[in-house]
């Protein structure tokens, strides 16, 4: 107001960088004034149109006369805004040079022309250079040759529509591309000419100059030397022995350094100088005083969608003998009745075991066709190639793997050289890029149904490769050397030997034959390896463990074999010629021998440890007498079904016990009870562990994806460290040595994932007299158990007086 000739302008940070009048640094308090040019306003309306801040006096710059406007930074916001422009030459001269500074101005140069009038010497007055009219010389030519204009007309595309149409609901179908002519169309790629730069011409310059190069070689000069070598020992004649064994000089230095001989003598038997005491601490520091190493970092971890979908996994084993490879059975989640309610489904559905291996966590290797799920299996410890499981329908199912042997030791990536690059795709993704399926192996043999199991099999272990079994329970030595009987277990309240040797078939008409012979030959593909046992498969041992006191059995869901294949090596020498093994279905060619040219083995124990669905822990023997076995002891511990039965690898008589909401750990040979128990657990515990290198540790899983590590020479009463795997329930552990560096620990869980992780240092490596002091503890919990029966009976016999 009062200013007709200034307008208030809002100058954007874009603006203020675009003509230089950036606030703080271009323009200041001190210095507010900024000149621009009018072409370079005149551009920017140009450019940017309605969005330049100079689109409000657009026509006002547009009638400015002069060629430079005055733009004036606002600081106290006097008229609004941060900027204000100037419309008139008056206005902006008053601003830039005020009438009091001006006067002053001409003052200052009037006395400056009176002193140079004065002066003797006059100086000359400097004259600006005066702007010449450009004359051509034909240079505009070259200019308009080296521009780059755009030749190519534009394209214009006009896309209208009914006014009917506008704001209508619109529906989108899907539609087969290839089934509609035109709907789609190839767009190669061609050379197109526009882009075709002719090269007009080229200056090209070359100079050839030569390499010089200097070499210089010194030749070391050796002299020649006198040398000697003595190729036998300087010794004294026999007359030089006794004259120096005779010597006075000799007995004077016998004498005194006879003392200092005996004392150094005394400190060997004592003790071991060369031992290193600092080493021992050393280790013994890290074994009990570093707590931040006991963890288990994850390493990898499997999951198959297709095959392990809404199922469980039941058990995992790792292969014996190549590294990286382990299998994984799954069972369906359903209950009893609902298998039954769900049975013509569940025989549609496909059961396998799937082998994994290290080098492609996202497509198993193999597969072994199953006719039912599996809840247990087993490598065979002698042959791995041979792997026995248990079916939820009771029977015993054999397979050979012994052709994909070498595809296993030489497992890659099924995604090849993009595996790296692949890895943060979902593996679902993966596996329709990939499209290929692993190869299937179907069984060998399945047992005869009729002589198996009447429930599932919880439990399958294999005999050592030292000893066999016969029909009456006796152990007499294994000719063939190789394991070839196993050990089953069902809650329909049974245990059963099986033996995978050949017997003599019976003599069959020739019609029976043939037609044998031609059902093998319509099915080429199935292995042969136990096609005498299949579907004629039979137990050699049938035991039953019943209850003393009533006429109902126990149910056995684990077992656990005091002679153990991991515990013992083939040390029993057989008397005769080992027999041959060929290649071609070699357990076919190896026949049962007769009992009576086998040597019995008196020192193996026929001794195992049973747990119940009941909870009850069970001690018995195998060898059969007249009925069904009665156990010789039998202890109810655990509040729920028992989910492992297993020995220490160190201690063939301390066995481990889950089940419930809590453990035990037992002494083979104490009748009275374990010889340490805990407390109930707020989570129920659903797997057990022991450690293949620490004796006193062991893991154990929980319902909720926890698993507990106890090490019993740090506490007993509680684990010493616990840490969350998954969010589902833990169902299987399987430890294993890769090396004497790398140890692993497979947690399987309820949701079907198999994890695999890498188990520390400190968990790894016992110290120098773990082994011994584990020992020194059991020990002196036995002695507790037998003071504690003692003063329990001294108090039976007082309160009877």
């Amino acid at each position: 107001i009062g200013h007709p000739e200034i307008f208030p302008l809002v100058f954007t940070t874009q603006t203020q960088e675009i003509f230089n009048c950036r606030v703080d640094e271009d323009v200041t308090e001190e210095n507010r004034f900024k000149l621009i040019k009018k072409e370079d306003i005149i551009e920017d309306l140009k450019a940017r149109a309605a969005v330049s801040d100079f689109h409000p006096v657009k026509n006002i710059v547009l009638e400015y006369p002069g060629e430079e406007l005055l733009v004036v930074f606002d600081v106290e916001q006097q008229y609004g805004q941060n900027f204000y422009l100037v419309a008139t030459e008056e206005a902006k001269d008053n601003l830039l040079k005020p009438p009091e500074a001006a006067a002053a101005e001409e003052q200052e140069k009037e006395k400056e022309d009176d002193e140079n009038k004065e002066g003797t010497l006059q100086e000359s007055v400097y004259k600006p250079p005066v702007r010449k009219p450009w004359v051509s010389l034909g240079s505009e030519k070259e200019v308009e040759e080296e521009s780059v204009k755009d030749t190519v007309s534009k394209i214009k595309y006009l896309i209208s529509r009914v006014r009917r149409k506008f704001g209508a609901p619109v529906t989108f179908t899907d539609k087969n591309a290839s089934s509609v002519k035109d709907s789609y169309i190839e767009c190669t790629s061609y050379q197109d000419k526009t882009f075709s730069i002719k090269l007009l011409e080229k200056d090209v310059g070359a100079q050839i100059v030569p390499k010089v190069r200097e070499n210089s070689t010194q030749t070391k000069w050796t002299y020649p030397k006198n040398a000697a070598t003595q190729y036998f020992p300087r010794e004294f004649s026999d007359e030089e022995n006794e004259k120096s064994l005779s010597s006075k000089k000799l007995k004077e230095f016998i004498t005194s350094v006879l003392l200092r001989m005996e004392i150094a003598l005394q400190q060997n038997e004592i003790m071991n100088v060369f031992f290193d005491d600092w080493r021992a601490l050393a280790e013994d520091e890290d074994s009990y005083g570093s707590k931040s190493d006991i963890y288990l970092k994850e390493y990898q971890s499997f999951i198959d969608l297709h095959y392990l979908k809404d199922r469980t996994i039941s058990c995992i084993c790792w292969h014996p003998n190549i590294y990286g490879i382990i299998a994984e059975s799954a069972t369906e989640k359903l209950s009893y009745d609902e298998r039954v309610d769900l049975s013509g489904k569940l025989l549609l559905q496909k059961s396998v075991i799937l082998l994994w291996s290290f080098s492609d966590p996202l497509h198993p290797q193999l597969m072994l066709e199953c006719p039912e799920d599996i809840y247990c299996f087993q490598f065979s410890p002698s042959d791995p190639n041979i792997i026995a499981g248990g079916c939820f329908n009771g029977q015993v199912v054999l397979w050979d793997i012994s052709q994909y042997e070498e595809k296993l030791r030489n497992a890659k990536s099924s995604a090849g050289g993009v595996k790296k690059a692949a890895v943060n795709l979902p593996s679902f993704i993966q596996a329709q890029q990939c499209g290929q399926e692993p190869p299937i192996v179907r069984y060998c043999a399945v047992s005869s149904i009729e002589y198996s199991h009447r429930a599932i099999i919880t439990d399958i272990h294999w005999l050592p490769d030292f000893f066999e079994v016969n029909r009456t329970g006796a152990t007499f030595e294994n000719r063939a050397e190789i394991c070839v009987q196993l050990v089953t277990c069902s809650p329909d309240c049974s245990i059963l030997f099986w033996d995978i040797r050949g017997t003599r078939p019976p003599v069959q008409p020739p019609s029976e034959k043939a037609k044998e012979e031609k059902i093998i030959d319509v099915l080429p593909d199935f292995p042969d390896t136990f096609k005498h046992l299949d579907l004629t498969w039979k137990p050699l041992i049938k035991i039953n463990l019943c209850k003393s006191d009533t006429s109902v059995d126990y149910s056995p869901v684990r077992i656990s074999l005091r002679e153990e294949y991991y515990h013992y090596k083939t040390s029993v020498q057989s008397l005769n010629k080992r027999v041959e093994v060929t290649k071609e279905s070699p357990y076919a060619e190896i026949s049962v021998p007769s009992g009576k040219i086998l040597k019995g083995l008196e020192n193996i124990s026929t001794n195992f440890f049973v747990g119940t669905e009941d909870g009850e822990v069970i001690y018995s023997d195998w060898k059969l007498e007249r009925d069904s076995k009665k156990p010789s002891q039998k202890h109810a511990v655990h509040d729920g079904i028992v989910h492992t039965v297993q020995r220490s690898p160190f201690f063939k008589d301390i066995v481990l016990s889950v089940g419930g909401w809590n453990f035990a750990i037992w002494k083979e040979g104490l009748a009275t009870g374990p010889i340490l128990q805990s407390s109930c657990s707020a989570i129920r515990y659903t797997v057990g562990q022991w450690s293949l290198t620490r004796p006193g540790v062991f893991f154990i899983g929980r319902e909720d994806g926890t698993i507990d590590i106890w090490d019993l020479l740090e506490k007993t009463h509680e684990p010493s460290q616990f840490q969350s795997i998954s969010i589902s329930m833990i169902t299987c552990i399987r430890p294993w040595i890769a090396s004497a560096k790398q140890h692993f620990l497979a947690v399987s869980d309820d949701s079907g994932v198999l994890h695999i992780l890498e188990i520390s240092w400190t968990l790894s490596h016992p110290s120098s007299n773990e082994h011994a002091s584990v020992l020194h503890y059991f020990e002196r919990e036995v002695e507790y158990q037998k003071y504690y029966e003692q003063r329990q009976e001294l108090r039976a016999k007082e309160r009877i007086e």
